[in-house]
């Protein structure tokens, strides 16, 4: 890894029980770094969907790896998240130099904009755009501390902009809350990685080329196995992100695909012992690959 740290490196991954953030804590950890999981799903069970911080955790631990649960609410306002960074600053013996937001609130995909409630909006609000504010910003002193540091959140395609008239038909309408907040945290990005630039800390967003086949998004209608892209792309992705060298992979809004197409970066299994069948960067249908909407 560059970037000059001081001793181990540690990260923080939230919403880790499942999914996309289940995914990327297990190849930071297979890579060697220590993994704070953060959720509000604790233990098998509790969650709506299948997935606990102790089952991710088991997973990293039985690869080898060095993983801690944090069970914490981040769409809780009056909470304290300074307690996440205590906690994994305990358990690892460094601050963390790496905190990945993937926490996210529901979508309310079924909600059109006349629909949508106050209570929705800030639950959006307070946990894809806040939440990763609060936690990266209460972060930088320790990185400061540690001589560099990488702050990655996950965004989506959902951030780019309705063209029309005329307006294709599209499963999720307008999306206008949950991409209004990912387009909140892509210019969040750029601003972040502008003010922290001189501390050798890179700020980026990552987001799948179109979808990744979590048993979340396959709630999605239109979304299927078939067209998405495996939780391994969007790991190894994110791995990149947060190991590259802070003073030039900084400030960028990234597609999972293309960014692994354009380092030429071999995607390896959740474990890191093996490459992916099918998923290395000659293997990418270049018509699978995203036009960022900023450069349209």
């Amino acid at each position: 890894m560059t970037g000059h740290v001081t001793g181990p490196h540690v990260a923080i991954v939230t919403g880790a029980s499942r999914g996309i953030g289940r995914a990327i804590a297990r190849r930071l950890a297979a890579d060697g770094i220590a993994v704070a999981a953060v959720s509000r799903s604790l233990r098998p069970g509790e969650g709506t969907l299948p997935g606990s911080l102790e089952e991710t955790v088991t997973q990293i631990r039985d690869a080898g790896g060095r993983a801690v649960a944090i069970a914490f609410d981040l769409s809780d306002p009056y909470a304290d998240r300074r307690e996440i960074l205590q906690r994994a600053h305990a358990a690892f013996g460094a601050p963390a130099d790496i905190v990945v937001n993937n926490a996210a609130a529901p979508r309310h995909f079924d909600r059109r904009f006349a629909d949508m409630t106050r209570t929705a909006f800030a639950q959006a609000v307070e946990t894809n755009v806040w939440a990763a504010w609060e936690l990266a910003a209460l972060a930088v002193p320790g990185m400061r501390e540690r001589g560099a540091g990488w702050i990655l959140t996950i965004s989506s395609s959902q951030a780019g902009p309705r063209k029309g008239p005329p307006f294709p038909p599209n499963p999720t309408g307008g999306a206008a809350l949950y991409g209004g907040t990912k387009a909140f945290i892509d210019r969040m990005t750029t601003g972040a990685a502008m003010d922290l630039y001189a501390d050798n800390i890179a700020v980026n967003a990552l987001a799948p080329e179109y979808q990744v086949a979590t048993d979340n998004a396959l709630t999605v209608p239109g979304v299927t196995r078939d067209n998405s892209e495996p939780e391994e792309t969007i790991a190894e992705a994110a791995l990149a992100l947060c190991t590259g060298d802070p003073g030039t992979l900084t400030g960028r809004i990234a597609y999972t695909l293309s960014l692994l197409a354009e380092l030429g970066r071999p995607v390896r299994t959740l474990d890191g012992r093996a490459p992916l069948p099918g998923w290395q960067p000659g293997d990418i249908d270049p018509v699978r690959l995203r036009t960022p909407y900023l450069t349209t």
